[in-house]
């Protein structure tokens, strides 16, 4: 499991940059609207004045989540104690735990996680947590250390983060600040917008990118291809009314010193975050990171090849490198691949881990590069700089990373020496490869039993559960043992199917790859994990679904509402035998027959994109329902705009 999005701050922009302008009521608003920096102020005065402790609960709650945006981790961590102590719940209790985490308290963090997982009422959920702080704390421990680190004088209060190569003796980072372009600011941060600045490594002076490529949005992580003459780099922009995202950008050089015209990479898709660029030594390859929902979960890395004066349609990587969790910031030496993740085991937020591609096309498990390199916060961005011969004594390499250990601003850039190490011993028998897979069969712990709307604890076993295993044309249908388990020793490159079921949820399948897992001689035997969760069947109960907005008077399915459609209509095609209702239920602004006509019309539109999808029209009906079962209840001219837009739902229920 992830800690929410704070750890990707280090995106600075993916999300809600486009609400910076919008009147700012108080600090729950703030926060709602990402303004961290504003949230504070205004959480500090309202919890000085507040009576209950469930009022300074709440407050104290939102605290710990901006100073955990921010990036300050041992306010973090008061608030959120002060929170959990205040009654406000598990979430406090969860981010306690994970900002301990990151601030390398790692035995009380592990205690937390116990707790945690008890009091959700599942031990299983954060078993994974639990073994990363012991394994952490080991790692801290360690004498024999393959890096030395130093932080660079350039690097300012501001962020400074995502070193690339450039010139001779130069890098090009990405940074907030005050020297950024435009004169808004960024209120996540405090700062400016990000832009790409150039770093003078002899005089340690930093100016900004050449002009034609920072501007008034956010830019960020660049690469270049071996003969420097195109740029990539990450632009997020939001469009009015309408949520931000980031793409990938190419520019190709006029000039020195002067950039041509900046378009995206046309491979990308509407609402997904397409971000940090890298090429390969010969340039025919990109390697990125993207949030594409039919990736292995969170942010994946992928590749695309230059074909034909194109970059072809990318993919994903295999998951020896991919986890459920977001893996970012890919860079190339050779054959090595230096990525961030979140998912392999850690030491907190974002790792540096290497993976060497083999002879066969596959690549290895990841290694962690541990302490110094690693820490409790995020580090990322790491790049080897192989321009000059390297002269430092024992030395084989040296380059640089960024780190969030706040030693001079939020982000910071290192550079790193690799030293030589003396060497292990070799083993006297070959070591005999295995690449094991348990699969896990799990339902949701919602809030609120039977209420599929509440909030989500986290996750359990569901003993006894059937579970059908394809592989090719051999099928075998197993019931799961009482840890919700099934355990499996991986045949190489080969596709496995899953089938779950359990009497009163809903049907779900996964699917497990074997092609591009390696094999590492240092640790033969590899375990991965596949949880497949099983949703409970709640009849004639309406299932809000998230993520489905409609323009304003309009009743046509944005592109950023399809997905989760989609979705639906997955579900729908694994279980064949239900039917469903989608309702669509609008505010309380406009007259009753304009609402009822257009909430009839929004759920119709979404009964289309269904059928469109392969869906039977026999198994679906459409119901507006207009203003009528409002879920917040509050007076019109009163409601709050998250009010009016909880009332704004499209739902579904299943009706037999």
């Amino acid at each position: 499991m992830i800690k929410h999005l704070s750890i990707l701050g280090l995106l600075l922009f993916s999300l809600g940059a486009c609400t910076y302008t919008m009147k700012i009521q108080d600090g729950a608003m703030a926060v709602d609207r990402k303004q961290y920096a504003v949230a504070i102020k205004l959480l500090k005065k309202e919890y000085s004045k507040a009576d209950t402790r469930i009022e300074k609960g709440k407050l104290a709650y939102l605290m710990g989540q901006s100073y955990d945006a921010l990036h300050q981790g041992p306010d973090a961590i008061s608030w959120y104690k002060i929170a959990y102590d205040n009654q406000y719940g598990v979430d406090a209790l969860r981010d306690y735990a994970f900002a301990l985490k990151q601030a390398e308290q790692y035995t009380e963090a592990a205690r937390v996680f116990k707790e945690l997982g008890l009091e959700i009422g599942s031990p299983y959920e954060y078993r994974k947590e639990i073994r990363a702080c012991e394994v952490a704390a080991e790692w801290a421990q360690e004498k024999r250390r393959a890096y030395e680190v130093e932080v660079l004088p350039f690097n300012a209060a501001a962020a400074d983060y995502a070193p690339t190569l450039y010139g001779e003796n130069e890098l090009v980072i990405t940074s907030d600040r005050s020297a950024a372009t435009g004169d808004k600011t960024y209120n996540w941060t405090g700062q400016s917008f990000s832009d790409l600045f150039v770093v003078n490594l002899e005089s340690s002076t930093v100016t900004p990118f050449p002009a034609g490529i920072n501007s008034d949005d956010n830019e960020g992580s660049a690469a270049f291809s071996p003969d420097g003459k195109r740029l990539l780099f990450t632009r997020c922009t939001a469009p009015k009314g309408e949520d931000a995202y980031c793409k990938i950008m190419l520019s190709t050089k006029i000039t020195d010193g002067t950039w041509g015209p900046v378009a995206p990479l046309p491979f990308q898709k509407a609402g997904i975050n397409y971000m940090h660029p890298a090429m390969s030594a010969d340039g025919q390859t990109l390697y990125f990171s993207a949030d594409d929902p039919e990736g292995w979960g969170g942010f994946d890395l992928y590749a695309s090849t230059y074909n034909n004066g194109n970059w072809q349609e990318p993919s994903l990587l295999s998951r020896a490198i991919n986890t459920p969790n977001d893996e970012q910031f890919p860079f190339l030496d050779n054959d090595t691949l230096y990525f961030a993740s979140a998912g392999h085991t850690g030491m907190g937020g974002l790792d540096v881990f290497r993976s060497n591609k083999l002879p066969s096309g596959n690549w290895a498990p990841p290694v962690n590069l541990k302490t110094p390199i690693n820490s409790g916060s995020d580090d990322f961005g790491f790049v080897i700089d192989r321009r000059t011969p390297v002269t430092r004594n024992s030395t084989l390499a040296t380059g640089f990373f960024t780190t969030r250990r706040g030693e001079v601003g939020g982000d910071d850039i290192y550079r790193f020496y690799q030293v030589v190490l003396p060497p292990e011993p070799i083993p006297d028998v070959a070591p005999e490869y295995r690449n094991l897979l348990d699969v896990y069969v799990v339902e949701k712990i919602f809030q609120e039993p039977g209420n599929p709307n509440s909030k989500v604890l986290g996750r359990r076993p569901l003993p006894g559960a059937s579970l059908t295993i394809q592989v090719g044309k051999e099928e075998r249908t197993v019931a799961v043992d009482e840890e919700g388990k099934v355990s499996l020793t991986l045949q190489d490159n080969t596709r496995y199917e899953f089938f779950a079921s359990q009497t009163g949820y809903l049907n779900n399948d996964a699917v497990f790859s074997s092609f591009g897992l390696g094999k590492d001689p240092n640790r033969p035997e590899q375990l991965y994990e596949l949880e497949i969760v099983l949703d409970k069947v709640f009849l004639n109960q309406e299932i809000v679904l998230e993520n489905i907005y409609y323009d304003f008077d309009k009743f046509f399915i944005r592109d950023d509402a399809k997905p989760t459609l989609t979705a639906l209509a997955n579900i729908l095609k694994k279980n064949p035998t239900i039917n469903i209702q989608m309702g669509s239920h609008t505010d309380c602004r406009g007259g009753d027959t304009y609402n009822q006509e257009l909430s009839q019309k929004r759920a119709q539109a979404a009964v289309d994109f269904l059928i469109q999808e392969g869906i039977n029209a026999s198994r679906l009906a459409a119901i507006g329902y207009g203003e009528s079962q409002p879920e917040a209840t509050c007076l019109c001219t009163r409601c709050t705009e998250e009010e009016h837009q909880q009332n704004r739902r499209t739902t579904f229920k299943i009706v037999e």
